[in-house]
């Protein structure tokens, strides 16, 4: 049997020797023993568990097990009351313990200094010990104590020769095994991995990169280059602080060694990638996991909207591709009436009111089922394996993982998930019963414990961690990140055990001793572990440091030779130098016909067509919409639209001046009341969580006292019947016919009238002027409804701010409000009829213009005009402005 420290060299070791049979022409051998050391020792002790020499052995707990005692131990301590982090606190003291067994450390703590962490792990620890001892219970770090005590039984197999394999360092409870092993005839050897002769021209580099990322794809590259040139030979890629770099390794190396556009096709062939890295994930953290703890907390108390908008538009989903569009349809609907924070039984709601327009029978139904048995089955506390049972139930019902055949790393991950969810099951030896969101919690914690990396066929390139690679023979190495910031790396001792004890006992990384010595070991290692072997470090970090870095002291030695690499075209640049770019200016989209001329929108169009043609056609031809986020309560618009209607319904029953000068307070303020109770109801309809219990008293009592302050500026006005409220009405202009609702339009004593539009925040009145006005709808309701209109105005309900805003043809019209000619606006109108003549030509030539299909990203006041568009994105102006910054200055 051979022993190695990890099972990336066992797995490494059981591929040569296959390799080294079939080369031999053999056609069927043994399987290679070959065994990482925590597999071996678990071999033992089940060999003693299951020949029954030894009456009740201890049972061996599993990590999530023994962090669940850990947990337990610290909350019952007196400091572990104190604690924010119990889990993370657990994590470290499991780490202490397995570094105080590994090392024989337990009997000499009492022999140094012990700091105030040091004394709460001592009793966490005799808790947890208690605990065990009395649950008849084994943890990792103590199994190989126990496997020594019962190894020398006849029943437990032993191998007659065992090859321990690859160890920088055995620690003193590995070699008391190893012992104990050799006095019961079992000949044990230590083999450390032969070296590999250097070349006569010394076939050893260093090189120096600009940055990590450079160094990255200059790795690539080279490896690539080596592969190309030798398809059999082993590659390794080592790097120091792998977890870091992972993501960018994993782009970088993609992107050189299948730039194939096939692999970005819906359809394309994904082929397996010639690498694979020894660092995998978090369970947690992989689509489909993440897929399933969203439906698991759907189920719970309420999750953010934006989280459910993911679960709804996900593949894992039943009914997820066939009912794709539809559900991306349904979501762009449900984020206009959705409140931040949503249950499923409120999620269900919205989906069943939207289902008119985006029918998604799958998905109904499944929610359907998820709240029905969420109800009966999901609440309430239970064993582990009971709620393993109904977790399992809740992703059946809603057809997780979906519909579509998995891929090989997904089956691979859902076959994880079943193993996490196995283990958690098995929490029952150690919790009785648990509550639905705990259960939860503890199996998300059980996930993003859990590193996973979907294993793939054996290929040239492997990349790894430094410890990973300890032992493995390659015939072209490159190492990595070799700055002197990072390697030697910086020690990392446990802060439960004694800092001089560490140092001490010379335990790896518990001081800077120790990590040098390390460090100057595996570096050793890495000059004789290949035929060619190139030593790198950035010259800068990715943060921007100014500070250039200088080669770690271990590597700065050795000579410094540019590593000489094949030129590398990306693929992006392939396909631009195999075609001609032709440059289109396409900014004239097909004129409209009869059909959508009579049915373009209201005003808005004229409003966005002014703003920005191309914004006025995405908008109003197109369909295009940005997407909203949901917010909390009411937003500004939502308000203005309840004063709105509190108002338009006052106006319908006082409808004169002299109604309000005659009614009496009690009176009105039944009638302020009742208008705003209605108002509220309204907008309830849209927003059933918006306005619920005292946040709608609170919003009808706001409601009150702003129409009635709004009320009491209206008195100071002379006569006046309101003779049209939220008027709906068909308009023509420049042949674009167009749906518009006046707010208020009000008719004084002597017969002239005044057009009112509502604002909780007016604008300037300057807004309504030019050839491409910013609030064009006062000036066409005029033009197109009231032509003998004598003022617009806006009708700013702000408490404490009610003022009229207004362009008037007289003085007398509204108070507080000039004539036209009086104003600072008389030297560009000399009269009222010349700015409606304006208004008429100007408001024409903007509907002709949309009606012929002018459609040029031409924002009248950039970056202001763009500030509150949702369709950058779309029109992309932001990467002309990037190009030709010169043109949008000069407009």
């Amino acid at each position: 049997m051979v022993v190695t420290p990890n099972r990336r060299l066992a797995i490494a070791l059981r591929r040569e020797f296959d390799g080294t049979q079939a080369n031999q022409g053999i056609a069927i051998w043994e399987t290679a023993d070959v065994l990482p050391f925590p597999a071996f020792v678990e071999r033992l002790y089940e060999d003693a568990l299951y020949s029954g020499c030894v009456p009740e052995l201890s049972l061996l707990l599993t990590s999530a097990q023994e962090q669940v005692l850990w947990e337990d131990a610290i909350i019952r301590s007196n400091t572990g009351a104190a604690l924010l982090a119990v889990a993370d606190a657990a994590k470290l003291a499991r780490e202490a313990w397995q570094l105080a067994h590994a090392w024989h450390l337990i009997p000499r703590l009492t022999n140094f200094p012990l700091n105030e962490d040091c004394k709460a792990f001592q009793d966490w620890s005799r808790r947890y010990e208690q605990i065990t001892r009395h649950l008849r219970q084994i943890d990792h770090a103590r199994l190989c104590d126990l496997v020594i005590s019962v190894c020398e039984h006849v029943e437990v197999h032993k191998p007659e020769r065992l090859v321990f394999y690859g160890f920088d360092i055995v620690t003193p409870q590995q070699a008391a095994l190893l012992s104990k092993l050799g006095d019961t005839g079992c000949e044990v050897m230590l083999v450390r991995p032969r070296s590999q002769p250097r070349s006569p021209s010394g076939n050893v580099r260093r090189t120096a990169c600009n940055d990590n990322g450079d160094e990255i794809r200059r790795a690539a590259v080279w490896a690539r280059a080596r592969l190309e040139a030798d398809g059999a030979a082993r590659i390794g890629i080592v790097v120091p602080g792998f977890s870091r770099y992972r993501n960018a390794i994993m782009r970088i190396f993609g992107s050189v060694m299948e730039p194939d556009i096939q692999q970005l096709l819906p359809d394309g062939v994904r082929r397996t990638l010639p690498f694979n890295v020894s660092l995998g994930m978090a369970l947690s953290s992989y689509p489909l996991v993440r897929a399933a703890f969203l439906i698991l907390d759907l189920c719970g108390r309420a999750i953010e909207f934006e989280r459910a908008s993911l679960l709804l538009r996900s593949s894992f989903l039943g009914g997820g591709d066939t009912e794709m569009v539809n559900r991306a349809g349904l979501d762009v609907q449900l984020r206009k009436h959705a409140e931040p924070v949503i249950t499923l039984e409120q999620l269900l709601s919205l989906v069943e009111r939207e289902q008119t327009g985006t029918s998604c029978p799958v998905l109904v139904q499944g929610l359907s089922a998820l709240a029905e048995f969420r109800k009966a089955k999901l609440f309430g506390v239970q064993t582990p394996s009971a709620l393993s049972r109904a977790i399992s139930e809740v992703l059946r019902i809603v057809g997780f993982p979906g519909e579509r055949d998995l891929d090989s790393s997904e089956y691979q991950t859902l076959g994880k998930w079943h193993e996490v969810l196995a283990d958690f099951s098995a929490l029952g030896r150690v919790v009785p019963r648990i509550g639905y969101s705990e259960g939860v919690l503890r199996l998300r914690h059980m996930a993003a414990e859990t590193l996973f990396q979907p294993e793939t066929p054996d290929v040239p390139i492997q990349i790894l961690g430094v410890l990973e690679a300890a032992g493995i023979e390659f015939d072209h190495l490159w190492v990595m990140g070799l700055s002197d910031e990072v390697w030697p790396p910086q020690p990392s001792p446990n802060p439960f055990l004694p800092i001089e004890l560490q140092r001490t006992e010379k335990l790896p990384r518990g001081s800077v001793v120790a990590s040098l010595e390390l460090a100057r070991r595996l570096t050793d290692a890495w000059l004789s572990s290949a035929g060619e072997v190139i030593l790198s470090h950035p010259r800068h970090s990715d943060d921007r440091d100014p500070r250039k870095l200088a080669p770690s002291p271990l590597i700065a030695n050795i000579a410094d030779r540019e590593c000489m690499l094949p030129a590398r075209t990306d693929y992006r640049d392939l396909i631009h130098s195999a075609c001609r770019l032709e440059y289109i200016k396409d900014d004239k989209a097909p004129v409209l016909d009869q059909i959508l001329i009579a049915n373009i929108g209201g005003t808005a169009v004229i409003k966005d067509h002014a703003a920005c043609p191309f914004r006025a056609l995405a908008v109003h031809r197109f369909g295009a919409e940005g997407i909203t986020l949901p917010h909390t309560g009411l937003d500004a618009m939502e308000r203005g639209t309840l004063i709105h209607h509190v108002l338009a319904q006052i106006w319908r029953q006082l409808r004169t001046k002299s109604a309000l000068d005659a009614i009496h307070d009690d009176e009105l303020e039944a009638i302020l009341a009742d208008a705003a109770k209605e108002a509220i109801a309204r907008i309830r309809r849209d927003h059933p969580a918006a306005l619920t219990g005292r946040f709608a008293t609170i919003e009808q009592r706001r409601l009150v006292r702003l129409a009635r302050e709004w009320l009491n500026r209206e008195k100071k006005r002379s006569d006046f019947e309101v003779i049209a409220i939220e008027d709906k009405r068909s308009v023509e202009i420049g042949g674009l016919l167009l749906s518009t609702r006046l707010d208020r339009v009000d008719e004084l004593g002597d017969g002239r009238r005044i057009i009112i539009d509502y604002k909780v925040r007016a604008p300037l009145v300057t807004t309504m002027l030019g050839e491409r006005p910013e609030e064009p709808q006062l000036p066409l309701y005029l033009v197109t409804t009231e032509p003998d209109a004598l003022a617009v105005a806006f009708a700013q309900v702000r408490m404490g701010d009610m003022r009229f805003a207004a362009l008037a043809g007289g003085s007398d019209l509204l108070p507080g409000s000039k004539a036209l000619s009086e104003s600072r606006l008389g030297d560009q109108y000399s009269s009222w009829e010349e700015l409606v003549a304006g208004w008429r030509v100007d408001l024409a030539f903007i509907a002709t213009s949309f009606s012929s299909g002018h459609a040029e990203v031409d924002p009248k006041k950039f970056p202001y005009t763009c500030r509150n568009c949702d369709l950058q994105s779309f029109c992309r102006i932001d990467e002309r402005i990037a190009c030709a910054p010169t043109e949008w200055e000069d407009d």
